[in-house]
């Protein structure tokens, strides 16, 4: 039996959002996923998407993030992919440090290092792809 895979594709702007949400509760019916897992999945997704749309995307709307998604073996695998120019992972600020605490951004890496079993960054020339990894 082939594995079902989902795949949306919106234009940079935040209001598409809320088509993210309905696409996340949607595929995790599907696949089964954890109740108690649900609500960090659907945080560690928007979290990437607003990325890509703020920063990657710079609210764009000729340019685009999609969100792929399949099974592999117990495994979610969830890529969102932007057309921006990339940055580096490992500079983006500790939210848990003192001076980081009160900032209104920043904590969207964190959340999604926090909720998923795994997190990667793959950087293209042409965007950068997001990859999200939960065990179902």
């Amino acid at each position: 039996m082939a594995e079902n895979n989902y795949y949306l594709e919106i234009d940079s702007d935040p209001n598409n959002l809320i088509t993210v949400e309905e696409f996340v509760n949607y595929f995790a019916v599907e696949f089964n996923v954890k109740q108690e897992r649900i609500a960090g999945l659907l945080i560690s997704i928007t979290e990437a998407t607003t990325n890509a749309i703020i920063h990657a995307n710079k609210k764009n709307i000729n340019k685009k993030v999609t969100i792929s998604v399949k099974k592999e073996g117990e495994k979610l695998i969830i890529k969102i992919k932007d057309e921006g120019n990339g940055f580096d992972p490992s500079k983006v600020p500790d939210p848990t440090e003192p001076e980081n605490l009160l900032k209104d951004s920043g904590r969207g890496v964190y959340l999604m290092k926090f909720y998923m079993d795994d997190v990667k960054f793959n950087i293209t020339p042409n965007g950068t792809e997001t990859i999200l990894v939960l065990n179902l």
